[in-house]
């Protein structure tokens, strides 16, 4: 039976190169891993005022997600030599409340994408710090930085380049043994 993970795509841009990774990450890590991805861009901006017995739906929706997950994917692009503002807020409000995070023990990888050439490295480097803090045990080797992402893609974000395929598949099939690692020693 596959793993199933949460994959949180960072971009929230209609057509985002981070959404067709996403999909191809899925088509290459079946059938060891089901990949879905966890909407975040509906999350209201985390407000503790809110974080009552009736938090927004939407928060509620994405934390059972989040929580019904054995692990997790983040999919980001790179803004402003940082992951998005969106991804934070999803971080915070699966964080919360206090006590009953999403994130806790959960295992998981990073993949940037970039249509320039630095492959959203502060993006990716960035991220890992909160994770840390969160206790998401994150995949070291191999990481993914995938570059020039526009020229790997066809008009439909279908990924054409076979090395970024070969290159992703490999990723994927690292990822289900690092899941395999880190649950086995719950």
């Amino acid at each position: 039976m596959p793993v199933k993970v949460a994959v949180l795509v960072g971009s929230l841009r209609k057509g985002a190169f981070t959404r067709s990774i996403a999909g191809a990450l899925a088509e290459l890590a079946a059938p060891r891993l089901d990949l879905g991805i966890v909407e975040i861009g509906d999350l209201p901006l985390y407000n503790p005022d809110l974080d009552t017995d009736t938090p927004p739906a939407a928060w509620t929706r994405f934390r059972g997600e989040v929580a019904a997950a054995k692990a997790v994917l983040f999919v980001t692009p790179e803004y402003n030599r940082s992951f998005p503002a969106a991804l934070k807020n999803a971080l915070d409000v699966g964080s919360r409340p206090y006590g009953h995070s999403v994130w806790n023990g959960k295992p998981g990888a990073i993949v940037s994408v970039s249509p320039g050439g630095l492959s959203a490295f502060g993006a990716n480097h960035h991220l890992r710090q909160p994770l840390v803090f969160l206790n998401v045990p994150v995949m070291q080797q191999p990481e993914a930085y995938i570059g020039h992402v526009g020229d790997l893609l066809d008009a439909d974000g279908k990924l054409t380049n076979q090395g970024t395929r070969d290159f992703l598949t490999g990723y994927a099939t690292a990822f289900a043994d690092w899941i395999d690692r880190i649950t086995a020693k719950k």
